[in-house]
């Protein structure tokens, strides 16, 4: 596949500084966002109750907005924020590490495709 050669740390760490970038811009710039991701490298604290981790698909997205926007916190390897799920809204950190952020969106507006593996 065309994309194999693609996957060695030099584009990874091409990637993740773009990705660093984009998500800088957007909370710079006081704009809500989404991230689609990978989420079986996401880190949920607490831990999500079984019954609501089993029906994330394995690409999930989350919108940041409101509470969830003001919480971002981005760091060079990863970007952490607090979220609601589920029926009770039951409360967690959310990390993701941003090679596991696969496209960015504004609105309905694609800014980013990640296609680097984590």
């Amino acid at each position: 596949m065309v994309l194999d050669k693609l996957q060695n740390l030099e584009f990874r760490n091409i990637m993740q500084e773009h990705i660093y970038r984009v998500i800088e811009f957007l909370l710079s710039e006081n704009q809500p966002f989404g991230v689609a991701c990978e989420v079986d490298y996401i880190d949920f604290n607490p831990n999500l109750p079984d019954d609501i981790q089993k029906t994330l698909p394995s690409i999930t997205l989350f919108m940041l907005a409101n509470y969830t926007f003001e919480s971002a916190i981005l760091e060079r390897s990863s970007l952490r924020f607090e979220a609601g799920f589920g029926a009770d809204n039951i409360g967690a950190v959310v990390t993701i590490p941003l090679l596991a952020i696969k496209q960015i969106f504004v609105e309905e507006y694609p800014l980013l495709l990640n296609v680097a593996e984590f």
